[in-house]
C-alpha cells in the first residue's frame, strides 16, 4: 500500500514539476524586448481600453472558435495564409492575463487580426454583421453589443457604417456601446509583428 501511495504521489509531484513549476520559472524570466535602432518596447502594453476589451472576448466566447497562435514552419501553414510575418514565441504573451491560444479554429487565427485588420469600422462591422463583411462566414452577430438611437443633431462619429438589410432607419443610427468599443480595441491591439531576438522571420521561399 505504502508503494502505491508512493508511485501515485511521484506521479502527481513529476506531472506538476513538468506541466506548472518548470514552465513557471521558464516564462517567468521573460521581460519586454527594447529595439536598439527604434527604441520601441515589445511586446508593447495593452492600453486600459484593451485589457477590458480582452474581458469582453472572454465573455463573449471568442476563444472557443479562434485561436491566437501562428505554427512554426513544418506544424500548418499558418504562415503562408498570411495570419503572421512569423511564428508566435513565448514572449509575445506575456502581457496576457489569461493567454488566449485557444484550441480550435473555427474561424481564423486572431493573432495579428490588428495588422490584417487595421480599420476600427471594419471591426464593427464584423461583429454586427460577419456575413456581409466575410462572405460564407458562420460566426454570429453580436449586435448586443450596439444600441440603436435616435439622431439629436448631427451623426454622431462613432456611428456604424452597414449594409443592407441592417442599416438603420432614417432618422436613426446604430452606435458601438462600451464594451463593443473595448473589443474593437483590444482586436486592434493583436498585432505581432513587431522583431524579437527569439523569433526571427522565417527567409522567404
Amino acid at each position: 500500500m505504502p508503494v502505491i501511495i508512493f508511485g501515485a504521489f511521484l506521479t502527481f509531484l513529476t506531472s506538476w514539476i513538468g506541466l506548472v513549476a518548470y514552465p513557471s520559472l521558464q516564462l517567468g524570466r521573460f521581460t519586454p524586448f527594447t529595439a536598439e535602432d527604434t527604441g520601441d518596447i515589445n511586446p508593447p502594453p495593452l492600453s486600459g481600453m484593451a485589457v477590458m476589451g480582452q474581458r469582453v472576448y472572454a465573455s463573449s466566447g471568442c476563444v472557443y472558435c479562434h485561436s491566437q497562435q501562428v505554427r512554426q514552419v513544418g506544424y500548418g501553414s499558418d504562415l503562408e495564409r498570411g495570419w503572421g510575418a512569423r511564428p508566435t514565441v513565448a514572449r509575445d504573451y506575456m502581457r496576457e492575463n489569461p493567454a488566449f491560444l485557444g484550441t480550435m479554429r473555427t474561424g481564423p487565427d486572431l493573432t495579428n487580426i490588428g495588422a490584417r485588420q487595421p480599420s476600427a469600422m471594419w471591426h464593427h462591422q464584423h461583429l454586427y454583421q460577419p456575413t456581409v463583411v466575410s462572405p460564407g462566414s458562420i460566426m454570429p452577430s453580436y449586435r448586443y453589443l450596439y444600441r440603436l438611437r435616435k439622431i439629436e443633431g448631427q451623426r454622431s462619429a462613432n456611428a456604424i457604417d452597414l449594409l443592407p438589410p441592417d442599416t438603420a432607419p432614417d432618422g436613426y443610427e446604430i452606435v458601438p456601446t462600451y464594451e463593443a468599443e473595448a473589443l474593437v480595441a483590444y482586436l486592434l491591439s493583436l498585432n505581432r509583428n513587431y522583431p524579437l531576438p527569439e523569433a526571427p522571420e522565417p527567409p522567404q521561399q
